[in-house]
């Protein structure tokens, strides 16, 4: 026989109240009715999680090691009971949100306007910071970041990811000599980062098999100001899809040495702090954006 999440419950509940009396009072059951239900537990596991006495209850050991478990049980289950809810409910209420400004504009602003017509209630505050920031500091529910995440005291959750590449506009590749390999570089103007060197490292093998490092011709810190340069014809430009997917759909930026390309994914993902309690309207958001960005990329 397998384990019932009522004798889960009633183990986690004696634990947490130190009582099988007070345990029946929390959840409305008969003494007997407790006892009982770990009675099967410990039957259906065949070991002993509590030592009993007259005047208090002891974990075994055992009982130790199975808590753990039973309350990520119990939790995942109070999870999706919550998400459920959700779809029932009219999530209200002030969401701060902060992103990079490329991905604030490319891919939050965009659908705003949907999100706010299925979620009239929920009042936004959307800020922009291209740096990491200290979210309790800034007094932010949640912020979007792209890449690798370091913060070992965030929560994140995984919304897609944007592909790298190497794009040049129709127009400056007309003017210049022609691209057959990454040497060809060197006689080409080419945009890069002022911060965060290792975005200046383009997704192509070098002749160590390393990513190709370049050195810029022209630098900015924002990729929205490359962006934007490499839209007016100023050079090469390696960005992420999620801010380039509309150009190279529309054709006002066409990607350069496509057959060579390593690869490589940005991962795009939301954080909070771990002791943060997701609230309905933070969750609602999470789930949209990252429909959303499915679609997008």
């Amino acid at each position: 026989m397998k384990t019932t999440l009522e004798e889960l419950l009633a183990f986690v509940t004696v634990v947490d109240c130190h009582s099988i009396t007070k345990a029946s009072v929390k959840l409305n059951q008969t003494v007997s009715g407790i006892s009982r239900a770990l009675g099967r537990l410990e039957d259906k596991l065949e070991t002993s999680l509590l030592n009993r006495t007259t005047r208090r209850l002891v974990l075994t050991e055992e009982g130790e090691a199975f808590l753990v478990h039973a309350r990520k049980i119990l939790s995942s289950v109070d999870e999706a009971e919550d998400q459920m809810a959700i779809r029932r409910q009219q999530p209200s209420g002030l969401l701060r949100i902060n992103a990079a400004s490329p991905f604030m504009s490319h891919s939050i602003v965009p659908i705003i306007g949907d999100f706010r017509q299925l979620y009239p209630q929920i009042e936004l505050e959307l800020n922009t910071n291209d740096h990491f920031i200290d979210l309790l500091e800034h007094k932010t529910d949640i912020a979007i970041r792209i890449g690798e995440l370091r913060d070992s005291t965030l929560h994140a959750r995984h919304l897609g990811s944007s592909q790298r590449r190497v794009l040049a506009s129709p127009q400056y590749l007309a003017n210049k000599p022609p691209i057959t390999c990454t040497e060809n570089f060197q006689h080409h103007q080419l945009l890069g980062f002022t911060q965060v060197d290792r975005l200046n490292d383009w997704p192509f093998n070098d002749e160590n098999g390393h990513l190709l490092h370049i050195t810029p011709n022209l630098s900015a810190s924002s990729g929205e100001t490359l962006r934007q340069l490499a839209l007016a014809g100023e050079g090469i430009v390696c960005l992420s899809d999620f801010m380039t997917h509309n150009d190279m759909k529309n054709g006002n930026l066409v990607e350069i040495l496509p057959q060579q390309i390593v690869k490589i994914m940005q991962p795009i993902n939301a954080v909070y702090y771990r002791n943060t309690q997701l609230s309905a309207r933070i969750t609602c958001f999470l789930d949209f954006l990252s429909q959303r960005i499915k679609t997008m990329l």
